[in-house]
């Protein structure tokens, strides 16, 4: 009797940690500007599909609401949290939004100790 062995599927749960962090961007006039501003970082891959820009990073990235503005030729405080979730569909990693910026990490401790450090310090009553 002949024994056969199954081949390894490529698509088996990895739960290795990657990271990454990323959003989908509607590819329209103000998701181009932001991916072009996003392309800048060093640690940032932005992919311009037909419809939709994915820019995924290694660690983290912040997008930098004034810098946006700039850059689509408004004034400061036209890009904020409303237009960043107004134009992104879907993310990964964790996300934090703030007064200035959005900041996007791929490592949870990372931006555990950021949200730690945002929080008021504990003070003990006793």
């Amino acid at each position: 009797m002949t024994q056969f062995k199954t081949a390894e599927s490529p698509f088996k749960a990895d739960k290795t940690e990657s990271g990454m962090a990323g959003v989908t961007l509607m590819n329209n006039q103000i998701g181009v500007v932001v991916a072009e501003v996003m392309d800048r970082q060093e640690n940032v891959t932005v992919t311009h599909l037909p419809a939709m820009i994915r820019v995924d990073c290694k660690g983290r990235m912040d997008f930098v609401y004034d810098e946006i503005s700039e850059a689509l030729g408004e004034e400061e405080g036209f890009y904020d949290a409303a237009e960043f979730e107004e134009n992104m569909s879907t993310h990964y990693g964790k996300m934090v939004h703030m007064d200035d910026r959005t900041v996007m990490f791929g490592n949870m401790e990372e931006a555990a100790e950021f949200i730690g450090d945002m929080l008021p310090p504990v003070v003990n009553k006793s």
